[in-house]
């Protein structure tokens, strides 16, 4: 073609619309592949170069994060959002911030919504039911800088600023071991979520450690939903022989677990000791107050912008992703004084 090759041009010949082109060669996920494959062949064969001044446009400074979660409601993720904000405002940037109700098409929904040129980088933690990780990788091939906190998918080499579970957890159970406990049970989340399954591991190993028998039975995977945990806890203490002892993957999980005690009549920490992950507001209020590991919510927050708006902002530099990893800290209460 004698004139500089444009959308229009490709979209006439495909008889296709202009804006499938267009979304065809930011690899949207809503373009079928064969369009997708057509219009890049054609491209490509037409030397098709895109406006210069059209792209700078579309690629100009927001100043804007986007930021995924779960669940607001989670008390952790609304803890972590305060130090998200506290940094980005500190370094000139807003927000743009959504939830998934732990649901993956939710998720896949806001990184498409997000990515269309309204956000430089995105700052997420996984819903429960992500397993399928393209829309992520999609970001990774756009160039778009990401950094994941708490639940990260591992097989996506990015910045992230996690705790150390495995060693928390091993604490964790450790505790309830130095406590008298010799049977204990431990209460995890979805089997996808990597946080659930690396406290699961550092479980494993305090009984290892100990000597203690590990016991499959004794390992139950559920999800954040109430009626589905005190099921799961029903189900462990009506076992011929009932556990002494619970590690919980969350505080949300571990009030689950208190009320469905309470309404057996099982007595806490006597009959059996509790310990849990994040620290809520409602460990201390809660009757027996509830041990719990208390995790730097703020500062995971302030840390994953820090680094997300170093990506944003040095693009000269040759980008290394980090993993950093904070420290915890074993809350004892009431719930796992069983010699107390």
């Amino acid at each position: 073609m004698a004139h500089q090759v444009t959308i229009k041009d490709i979209a006439r010949h495909l008889n296709v619309s202009v804006a499938t082109v267009s979304r065809a060669m930011r690899d949207m996920p809503e373009i079928k592949p064969e369009t997708r494959d057509a219009v890049l062949k054609l491209a490509k064969e037409w030397d098709y170069q895109p406006n210069i001044l059209a792209t700078s446009l579309v690629k100009s400074r927001t100043k804007t994060i986007g930021v995924i979660v779960p669940d607001l409601s989670y008390h952790f993720f609304a803890s972590v959002i305060k130090g998200i904000e506290e940094e980005a405002i500190a370094r000139g940037y807003s927000l743009l911030l959504t939830q998934t109700r732990e649901l993956y098409e939710r998720e896949l929904t806001n990184v498409q919504n997000l990515s269309r040129g309204q956000v430089e980088g995105f700052i997420i933690s996984l819903s429960q039911e992500t397993t399928d990780f393209e829309h992520l990788k999609r970001l990774q091939r756009k160039g778009i800088p990401l950094v994941f906190f708490d639940r990260d998918a591992g097989e996506i080499d990015v910045t992230k600023v996690m705790v150390d579970n495995v060693n928390a957890a091993f604490e964790a159970t450790n505790h309830l071991i130095d406590n008298g406990c010799k049977r204990i049970a431990f209460l995890a989340g979805p089997a996808s979520v990597t946080v659930s399954n690396q406290r699961r591991t550092g479980y494993i190993q305090a009984l290892t450690h100990a000597g203690l028998e590990v016991d499959q039975s004794l390992i139950v995977h559920g999800n954040y939903n109430l009626q589905k945990i005190i099921e799961l806890t029903n189900y462990l203490f009506e076992l011929q022989n009932p556990p002494d002892g619970l590690v919980v993957v969350s505080d949300r999980l571990a009030i689950g677990a208190i009320k469905a005690l309470k309404a057996k009549n099982i007595s806490i920490p006597e009959d059996v000791a509790i310990v849990s992950f994040n620290d809520e507001p409602v460990c201390t209020i809660v009757s027996p107050s509830l041990t719990s590991v208390a995790q730097p919510t703020i500062e995971i927050g302030k840390m994953a912008t820090s680094l997300l708006i170093s990506q944003i902002e040095n693009t000269s530099v040759q980008y290394q992703p980090e993993v950093i990893i904070m420290k915890t800290e074993l809350m004892v209460r009431e719930s796992s004084m069983k010699n107390k």
